[in-house]
């Protein structure tokens, strides 16, 4: 199943409280970008998040994007703007931006 329209829309909403998000469509789901890091994503009306250790306090369940994929961590509580924000920074702080090749730890 792929992300519906309203269901993108909605979390792109969410995400409005960062500057620098980016959105990009790949094959029918999207990829989340922020401040050049890519993240996450959504998949499957889901909003998933790469596993770093800056993440890891949140004790988030983990999911499947895709058959053959990673794991990522899921982010169920899609109304609370404030948490979502503070999950995303503290994933970005441990992912290189585009073009690096290390972590910026």
């Amino acid at each position: 199943m792929a992300t519906t329209k309203d269901y993108k829309e909605y979390l792109v909403g969410q995400l409005s409280i960062l500057e620098n998000i980016v959105c990009r469509p790949m094959m029918g789901e999207y990829l989340l970008y922020y401040d050049d890091i890519l993240f996450g994503g959504i998949y499957d009306n889901r909003l998933l998040i790469k596993i770093v250790e800056g993440n890891q306090k949140y004790e988030l369940p983990s999911a499947i994007p895709y058959e053959g994929a990673k794991s990522m961590y899921e982010i169920e509580d899609l109304d609370n703007q404030e948490l979502i924000r503070d999950i995303v920074l503290d994933t970005c702080k441990c992912l290189p931006k585009k073009g690096d090749k290390k972590s910026r730890k």
